[in-house]
């Protein structure tokens, strides 16, 4: 295997070229690295270590880290490079577990820094992390259950398959998730809702609740950072936050919380007949505070991303935490009416007594506590 050598914020790691001719494919090259994640790996780096500012450090406990499908292990390598925490870093592969052994000795973090040659299912239940990290290729659903049972304090989700998530794969996305999504305008956040509205479903199972604190859909996939306490009551709680979404044709929709919620089958709107997505997750996505407190790790490290990273983490902090966005090309569209800046038509419902905020999903998408009705109406007096 051909090896070069890249660098990422502080650390400089060997990873595999790809054959000469060979299509890149992850599925099919011996150790995976994918560059294209470089922000994702960045936001890692700044978010985990914000979440261990906010732990109270104990001289006799050690903080571990594992890195469940590490590939080519740069992220792990990074954690344990730019971090300094005890890390495991493991894969299936042979040959990615013998590149990781390389970069540890190279980067000199033997001491605390661990390679793991199992498989990541047999790793979690073996063992219990206080951060789990899981960043598959394709979807992370088949190792939930063992992240579950393995996490002590932060969960940390990757998910590449955002077909099935946002429903353009149906009923490969029921399969997975056990949930109906909708492929519609705003399926980036049904993706992200329906990911977490699985992981706290297999939470519960271990009597443990999620607190999110950062969430977000980027290109091709979602990532997620929830804080994890341990509690029969917490669990309780937490799974009152799951729910359904009632979607109609003429863009109305509404939300129910709970796994056995009354669902009407028209809309309170216009009586035609609805759609039903769920259950998933109807939470909070985001905690502000520790989307700043993500920002200003951000600001103080060498990331290649900083300037794109910081951007989105805004967004993230600023938007309203409820579910769904509305697209306002899509409303202006049926309405017959040309659209105007996003920002006058926040400025607007907030002069109408509204909240409302933009979105990190979309640059023409909006969130706020408004009806469908009053949006139109105001859509239409800003013409």
């Amino acid at each position: 295997m051909k090896v070069r050598s890249v660098k990422e914020g502080d650390t400089e790691v060997l990873v595999p070229i790809p054959e000469e001719g060979a299509n890149f494919a992850p599925s099919a090259a011996p150790v995976f690295f994918n560059p294209v994640m470089e922000m994702n790996r960045d936001i890692s780096i700044a978010a985990t270590s914000a979440f261990l500012n906010r732990m109270e450090p104990d001289p006799e406990k050690t903080i571990t880290y594992v890195d469940a499908l590490s590939a080519s292990g740069i992220r792990g390598l990074r954690v344990a490079n730019e971090i300094g925490i005890h890390t495991t870093l493991n894969d299936w592969s042979e040959d990615a577990c013998e590149l990781i052994k390389q970069n540890i000795e190279k980067l000199g973090i033997d001491d605390h820094t661990i390679a793991s040659h199992k498989n990541a299912n047999v790793l979690l239940h073996e063992k219990h992390f206080n951060i789990v990290d899981l960043d598959p290729f394709g979807t992370p659903a088949p190792f939930l259950a063992a992240a579950s049972r393995s996490v002590i304090n932060l969960l940390e989700v990757t998910a590449t398959d955002t077909a099935p998530l946002c429903g353009a794969h149906l009923n490969s996305g029921i399969r997975k998730y056990a949930a109906l999504p909708f492929n519609n305008e705003y399926h980036s956040e049904m993706g992200v809702r329906i990911l977490l509205g699985k992981i706290a479903r297999e939470l519960s199972l271990y009597d443990k609740a999620m607190f999110p604190l950062l969430s977000h859909a980027t290109r091709h996939y979602v990532r997620t950072y929830l804080h994890i306490r341990k509690g029969a009551k917490q669990a309780d709680k937490m799974l009152k936050k799951l729910g359904f979404i009632a979607q109609c044709e003429c863009g109305n929709r509404e939300t129910k919380y709970g796994l056995a919620a009354h669902i009407g089958d028209t809309c309170s709107l216009c009586g035609k007949k609805t759609i039903i997505a769920g259950p998933l997750w109807l939470g909070d996505l985001h905690e502000p505070q520790f989307c700043n407190e993500t920002i200003e790790e951000l600001e103080l490290r060498s990331c290649g991303t900083k300037e794109m990273s910081v951007k989105m983490l805004e967004f993230c902090r600023d938007e309203l935490n409820i579910p769904m966005f509305y697209d306002q090309h899509l409303i202006c569209k049926k309405l017959g009416v040309s659209a105007s800046a996003i920002n006058i038509l926040i400025t607007e419902l907030k002069n109408n007594g509204f909240r409302a905020s933009r979105t990190h999903f979309s640059g023409t998408s909006f969130k706020t506590d408004a009806k469908l009705q009053d949006i139109e109406r105001i859509i239409v007096d800003i013409r």
